[in-house]
């Protein structure tokens, strides 16, 4: 199944701090949420019917956490078996993880960046393919934030045109990290999406950063979407076309309003996007 294929519209991603407020919602005005299955595989009681009540309801993905998708340690197959078992259990067909790793023999606290060279496009590609084997599912790969490069013999986006190529997935566009990267590292954030192949991107994340420095920005996912994250999302748009794309929100959460205000625009740029494409095809 092509990964994305049962998503449309805008999301949100489910944090249990909001949970609360979506149950005493009187509507949801959601097309689809987003969930990390390491923070819900075997949780039962309340919360995990409190789930289960989502997942009868809305279209839900999964964007997992702690893959580690180019790191050293054997690939962990049995949390992709736990992964897929949770997935079918919940009618979930979409995964994701981070083209980063996290993991060296025990969990580190960060996603870690990946040196862009031919050899990892290797490593990783066969990774992804042994999990897209295990979870019967074509996966989305994440372009990550990082904030060092260990080493690299291509650019960034030739990386993930590589990875995306010989591994035969696809790619969650996290528009937030290409505008934090582009700030780090002093590149030109338009110039990085044309870059992208079209016809690739299952899915896109907007998400809200924290300003340390005019020359350093830290990905947060604790504040709201700024208008040059905006903007950037309407140049994907113009690229790829009305992707399915979500709000990532992890703390200082907001009244749920304010979250649904910000679906809401996304909402209204996808429209924009599908009137623009109807009146050239006119």
């Amino acid at each position: 199944m092509r990964a994305g294929a049962s998503l449309a519209g805008a999301g949100l991603g489910l944090r249990r701090g909001l949970i609360a407020a979506l149950q005493s919602a009187p509507s949801i005005p959601v097309d689809f949420f987003e969930l990390a299955p390491e923070n819900w595989i075997g949780v039962g009681g309340r919360l995990g019917r409190a789930l289960r009540a989502f997942t009868e309801r809305h279209r839900f993905a999964c964007h997992g956490l702690s893959l580690s998708l180019g790191g050293p340690a054997p690939l962990d197959e049995t949390l992709l078996v736990r992964i897929r078992r949770f997935m079918d259990m919940h009618g979930i067909a979409d995964y994701s993880e981070h083209l980063s790793w996290c993991n060296d023999g025990g969990h580190l606290y960060d996603l870690l960046p990946l040196p862009f060279t031919g050899e990892m496009v290797h490593h990783v590609a066969a990774r992804i393919r042994r999990t897209q084997d295990i979870l019967g599912r074509r996966i989305a790969v994440e372009n990550s934030s990082y904030y060092a490069v260990p080493h690299a013999e291509m650019s960034e986006a030739e990386f993930i045109n590589a990875v995306l190529a010989e591994a035969d997935c696809e790619l969650l566009l996290d528009v937030n990290n290409v505008y934090v990267n582009s700030i780090n590292h002093r590149y030109d954030a338009h110039a990085f999406i044309d870059a992208l192949p079209v016809g690739c991107t299952a899915w896109i994340h907007v998400a809200g950063h924290y300003n340390e420095a005019s020359d350093l920005i830290v990905d947060t996912h604790g504040a709201p979407v700024i208008d040059p994250v905006w903007a950037l999302l309407e140049h994907a748009y113009a690229r790829f076309g009305s992707v399915p794309t979500m709000v990532e929100r992890d703390f200082n959460l907001p009244p749920l309003d304010e979250l649904f205000v910000e679906v809401g625009r996304i909402r209204l740029l996808q429209a924009a996007c599908a009137d623009g494409a109807r009146r050239r095809h006119a």
